[in-house]
Order: C-alpha cells, then structure tokens, then sequence
C-alpha cells in the first residue's frame, strides 16, 4: 500500500513537471507578439504614468478640497495649517512625478526630443495648486446646489459624504484643471475612475459652470466638448452626447465640437440624449423624461412627450 502511493506521488509530479515545461514556450510567443506591432504593451525604458498612484493623487486633492471628510485624522484649528502644509507638499511631489512621466510618454510616442520634462512638471504641478482654492469655492456651490435642489439631503455633509454625483463632479473639476494644462492621459484616467464607481461618464475636456447638480447620477454621459452653463441641474440617464459618424470622419472631428451646449439654469430629467455640437438648449428650459433632442431648443421651452397610452388588463 505504502509503495502504491509513493508511485501515486512520483505520477502526479511528473504530470506536474510536464504542464510546468510548456510555460517558456508560451512566454516566447508572448515575447514574439511585442515584437510584431500588431498588439499593444508599452517595453520601453520610460514607466508609463501610475494608475494606482494617480487613485492616490485623487483622494489626496480631495483632502485638501474638504478637509476633514476624507481623512482618518482629527482636523482642527490647531493642526489645520500643518495638516493641509504636508498634503500640499505630498501632493507637489506626487503629482509632478506623474506629470513627469505622462510628458515624457508624449514626448517618445511623437519621437520628439524631452527637454525639461521634470521641471515643466513641477510648473504644472504648482500652476494647479494655485487653483485649489478656486476650486473649493466652485465645490463648494456645487455642495449647495445639491443640498437645495435634494429635498431628501438634510445636511451638507450627507451631501459630500454620501452623492455620487459629488464626487464625479469633484474629480471632474481636478481633471479639468489638468485637462486645461494639456496634461495627457492623467485627467482622463481620473474621470474613468470616477465613472467606474458612480456610473457617472463625464469627459475632463467638457465645461461645465458653477452649481451644478446631477441627481442620483447613474447613466449620466457628458461628452468632451460639452458646455454647461451655471445652475445646471440633470437626472440619472441624461446623455450629452455626439452623432454618431462615419469611420472616415472622425479624425475631420476629432478636434471640433460635437456635443451639445446647456444653457444657464436648465433641468433635464432621466433619460433624456441631447445630441450634436450645433444644439443648443437655451436658458431656463426643461426638458422632460425620455426626449431624445438633435436640434436647438429656445430659451424658457418646456419639451416633453405626448403622454403614452396606458393599457390595463
């Protein structure tokens, strides 16, 4: 019996070595397919830009922006200035470091020569810092937009704790200011973060103005050329979005605008898609549940549907 299962073991680990021997072969095709031009990887000297540390980035901003909500730490007028002191300083060396890698990826991907990348980054870097008091000024408004626009949020930190649509607002308003500086990749992987945990898709080149609300938020798309005006408030499931385009003419449009402009003070419920660079949706309309828009709307317009025909059974 003994010997029986000693020869049991000496199969099992030759079947073992067996599957473990075709591992270098694969990994040479995997190799190969580097090589070829056809699939994607980045083998390069350069790192490219952190996923991981710009997530990081994301909550340090937003400890500065809010202080005291989004940190473990007791924040009081005693350790204020030190606290936001030593967030700002990790948010310079943090941020730079990105913004570092992300320019010399652009530099290599248009086989353009680097020069100064490190310190054009660190210029960067506090040129958005500079803008962070602003930035808390806007959040701000927008806190205030949500808190009376809501009538189920009681307090302002329900608000900042708790509504997606805050926080895919607050990233936005980071990204932007990135956006805005031609810093690539960085601002859109922000935004997708956000989107991948509110559902809420806006694009880091759209404008959008002061006290902006979106409620619930889930399905909201708000595409790169968008602009929205002041007091702006939207439901779950607003499109803002582009026709679609022939395959040949989306580099002719890669550059212009394609999405629609939200004019001050209008309320678009769910479910709606307002479409095409050219429309516009003038001030103080509202746009009712489901309509589907391509063309312009004036100021002070109510759109909505006929109401449907219900059938009962």
């Amino acid at each position: 019996m003994e010997n029986e299962k000693l020869n049991q073991c000496r199969i099992q680990r030759e079947t073992t070595r067996h599957f473990r021997e075709e591992l270098p072969g694969i990994v040479e095709i995997l190799v190969n397919s580097c090589n070829t031009g056809e699939c994607f990887d980045h083998v390069d000297l350069e790192p490219l830009p952190s996923k991981e540390r710009i997530i990081e980035i994301i909550y340090i901003i937003c400890r500065i922006l809010y202080p005291g909500y989004f940190s473990n730490l007791r924040i009081d007028k005693v350790n204020l200035s030190y606290n936001l002191g030593q967030e700002v300083t990790f948010l310079f060396e943090s941020l730079s470091e990105q913004i570092t890698l992300a320019l010399r990826h652009e530099c290599r991907r248009h086989n353009m020569l680097c020069f100064n990348c490190e310190e054009k980054a660190q210029e960067i870097t506090v040129n958005f810092i500079k803008e962070l008091p602003r930035l808390r000024y806007m959040l701000a408004k927008d806190v205030r937009a949500a808190h009376e626009g809501d009538p189920a949020a009681k307090t302002y930190d329900e608000v900042i704790f708790s509504y997606p649509g805050l926080f895919a607002i607050t990233v936005y308003r980071i990204a932007h200011e990135l956006y805005k500086q031609k810093v690539s990749l960085i601002p859109r992987i922000m935004t997708e973060y956000a989107h991948s945990l509110t559902g809420i898709d806006i694009h880091p080149g759209a404008e959008i103005g002061e006290s902006f609300f979106i409620d619930h938020g889930t399905g909201v798309v708000i595409g790169e050329t968008t602009v929205i005006g002041n007091r702006v408030r939207l439901y779950q499931g607003v499109t803002l979005g582009a026709l679609s385009l022939p395959k040949d003419a989306v580099e002719e449009l890669r550059n212009k605008k394609r999405h629609p402009t939200i004019e001050d003070d209008v309320i678009i419920y769910a479910g709606v898609t307002i479409l095409g660079g050219e429309t516009i949706i003038g001030a103080r309309s509202v746009i009712g549940g489901n309509s589907w828009l391509t063309e312009s709307v004036p100021p002070d317009t109510k759109v909505f549907q006929k109401k449907p025909e219900l059938i009962f059974k």
